[in-house]
């Protein structure tokens, strides 16, 4: 099967599409005039012209990946269980993790299909003594978390397929993404409902220093890797703000912009956690020219803005 050279408009599929990064990273490369399908377990809740280009189907399932067609020149894959917590409670959620993984690349293998971007996780650093991880800082001996071992499980699978089949990829580790369309329990959504709400909130770890990323800026970065892959391929990125907030900061913020009366508890980290982490992006800036413009203030307004307008 041919694949079409690099100046032809390349067919791109994103799995997970009908999710929080998938579907603003489905809508900005619409917007660019890409050629897009996506691929969901669930329908996009969010726009009837997504849901139109989404396939419904489980990457567990062989009979719903065979649904995908084989003309696709590059995979996006986003697809997985996220939340690091829920994957402590029941670790079948990350065995799911690597198996649909390994099968988004045998759809790749089998399909002759030769660029795959993969959303990694600042989780697969584990709890370090640095504050600041580098792209090379990975000692699968810090693995905390059944979480963080699916996506540490997940890299090695694409760096094998890379060196037996010929699949060139972008490994990208997100930390924290936030913004519009997400309303799980991760902590900036979890925390702007129930402070809307004056409800009490707890805080795992006074001390927890994370690295907080707009979605904007994380899709932008994942942009760059599909208009630049044939030039930056093989490569793995930090795409992050590239700045630390205390949690308890930026949970006052959040009560601050709404005024809530909300009081805020601490509690001790959770198991399996990563506490401190502040990614070096000094690479995404220099190869893909990445350049994250949303610090913490004005994101978590931009956040408040859109759910206020949209639930």
């Amino acid at each position: 099967m041919s694949h079409s050279p690099e100046n032809k408009k390349k067919k791109i599929l994103i799995t997970g599409s009908s999710g929080t990064i998938g579907t603003r990273l489905f809508e900005k490369l619409l917007e660019k005039s890409h050629d897009v399908i996506g691929f969901d377990k669930n329908h996009n809740k969010w726009s009837g012209r997504l849901n139109r280009l989404t396939i419904i189907g489980d990457l567990l399932k062989k009979e719903d990946i065979e649904k995908i067609p084989n003309d696709i020149d590059m995979v996006v894959h986003l697809a997985a269980n996220p939340r690091v917590y829920d994957l402590v409670v029941n670790p079948d959620l990350a065995r799911d993790n690597v198996i649909t993984t390994y099968n988004v690349l045998e759809f790749a293998r089998k399909n002759n299909i030769k660029r795959i971007i993969f959303s990694s996780s600042r989780e697969t650093y584990g709890n370090k003594k640095e504050m600041v991880s580098k792209e090379t800082d990975v000692d699968i001996e810090r693995c905390e978390s059944p979480y963080a071992a699916s996506k540490i499980s997940d890299e090695v699978l694409i760096y094998s397929f890379f060196k037996c089949y010929g699949i060139n990829y972008i490994i990208c580790r997100f930390s924290n993404v936030y913004g519009m369309y997400d309303q799980s329990e991760r902590f900036i959504p979890l925390i702007l409902r129930k402070m809307k709400k004056n409800k009490n909130i707890e805080i795992f770890g006074k001390d927890k220093v994370l690295d907080f990323t707009y979605i904007d800026d994380c899709v932008e970065g994942i942009i760059k890797c599909v208009e630049k892959f044939d030039n930056v391929k093989n490569n793995t990125f930090n795409i992050a703000f590239g700045k630390g907030s205390k949690l308890i900061d930026a949970a006052k913020l959040i009560k601050k912009n709404l005024q809530s009366k909300s009081r805020i508890f601490l509690g001790k980290n959770r198991q399996g956690e990563v506490v401190r982490f502040i990614a070096d992006i000094s690479k995404a800036k220099k190869m893909l020219g990445y350049k994250p413009e949303y610090d913490l203030e004005n994101g978590i307004k931009l956040t408040i803005d859109w759910y206020d307008k949209n639930n």
